[in-house]
């Protein structure tokens, strides 16, 4: 303790070392078991609330400074704020409970005074120590946050330090040597700024499963879930429904009205094993958009037979042309007849089905299954020619057909 700070006694000068012990037994005592309390900067507290009680002073800029650091350092030892405030208040009332029997106090007004110094000086110091905590906690939940962003965005795209991404990994309590697997939410209309879904998945995450091997970000306005491929032994024996679902339910009920889509990639161990599923989840959404699903939660792994489509363009574009392209002399262009066959095959062939899903009437769909017979020569109750007019409309949606012309040449083997 700095003689410019120490207690000024009646009658004498700087504090001396019976003055410190003392105030530091109050400190250690208020502290009591804990080993976070930095007592050095309680003790330095202690000062400035005796010098006010002795001199009546406000506290100094600098001694608040002092008060500012406490408040800092409890906020990056994890003290919980009502526990750093308990401190305070209770080093403060020890101090006031054993000041007469240092310094003698004469008469009512002295004491009166005093202790208004010593109400100030705490209510002050108070002050200073909740505004630095709760800057001190701002600060670091934003600079989590970003190492949250930065990680999730290292382990999507399959960063080549692997033994970095372990070690960053390791204070999010995940260990990427177990299966992981990625989960994509995308909401309808985006996700806008500041939107709260994510602290709610994670808490519905980790209350659901008991499991801390879980990280929720935003990533080009996507929700991204990594989680445990395997529940935990202690998530519960009721939990029966594939995670996609259940983080689609959840979401739901956070935000009623609003619909979303689930993508969920397949589970693969390492650091390369959640790039590789996320790399699953976003083209399962992709393709599910392209194809126009009504499924609000898919898997990629029910999307394997679209990504060979995907994957053999050359051969869907011949596809495409050998069977679909003469429904473009129909008048009205082709898309009302491939609407018509989608609903069609979504339904199992059933027209009054495929009527009701197009909100037409059944004569409407069977004059188009008629007209797709004429101009294609592929008739859709034909077993075998439906098979084929199927997997010809999977790929023009796959590719955006008709509304974007298909790819030629070199552009549809690439």
């Amino acid at each position: 303790m700095s003689e410019s700070r120490g207690l000024r006694w009646p009658g004498s000068g700087a504090a001396n070392s019976a003055d410190e012990a003392w105030l530091t037994a109050i400190a250690q005592a208020a502290a009591g078991d804990s080993s976070q309390a930095p007592l050095e900067l309680l003790v330095e507290y202690l000062t400035l609330l005796a010098d006010a009680a002795i001199s009546g002073r406000r506290p100094h800029e600098h001694e608040l400074a002092i008060v500012r650091e406490l408040g800092r350092r409890a906020a990056e030892q994890g003290i919980p704020a009502g526990r750093v405030v308990d401190l305070y208040l209770s080093a403060a009332w020890r101090m006031w409970r054993d000041l007469p029997d240092v310094v003698p106090y004469r008469d009512r007004d002295t004491v009166r005074a005093s202790a208004q110094a010593v109400l100030r000086a705490v209510g002050e110091a108070t002050a200073v120590l909740v505004d630095s905590y709760q800057a001190a906690t701002q600060h670091l939940i934003r600079q989590e946050e970003s190492l949250r962003r930065e990680l999730v965005d290292d382990l999507l795209r399959g960063d080549p330090d692997v033994a970095g991404i372990v070690e960053r990994a390791e204070p999010f309590g995940l260990d990427l040597g177990r299966p992981h697997q990625i989960v994509l939410a995308r909401p309808a209309g985006g996700l806008p700024e500041g939107d709260t879904s994510v602290n709610m998945l994670e808490a519905f995450i980790l209350d659901r499963f008991g499991d801390r091997e879980v990280l929720v970000a935003t990533k080009e306005g996507l929700l991204v879930v990594l989680i445990p491929a395997t529940a935990p032994s202690t998530a519960p024996r009721t939990v029966t429904q594939g995670v996609g679902t259940l983080i689609h339910d959840a979401l739901i009920r956070h935000r009623s009205g609003r619909e979303w889509r689930v993508t969920t990639g397949r589970p693969y161990p390492g650091s390369y094993g959640i790039a590789r599923s996320y790399e699953e989840a976003r083209e399962a959404l992709t393709l599910a958009d392209r194809l126009r699903l009504d499924a609000a939660v898919v898997d990629a792994e029910d999307m394997l037979v679209y990504r060979v489509l995907v994957r053999d363009q050359a051969a869907i574009v011949d596809l495409i042309q050998a069977v679909l392209t003469p429904l473009t002399e129909a008048r009205g262009g082709a898309e009302p007849l491939l609407q018509t066959l989608e609903a069609y095959f979504a339904t199992g062939e059933v027209a009054t089905d495929a009527a009701r899903r197009l909100n037409v009437s059944v004569r409407t769909v069977t004059y188009r299954l008629t007209k797709v017979k004429e101009l294609t020569g592929h008739d859709p109750g034909d077993p075998g020619q439906r098979f084929i007019l199927h997997i010809a409309v999977l790929g023009a949606r796959l590719l955006d057909w008709p509304s974007r012309d298909l790819p030629r040449g070199a552009d549809a083997h690439s």
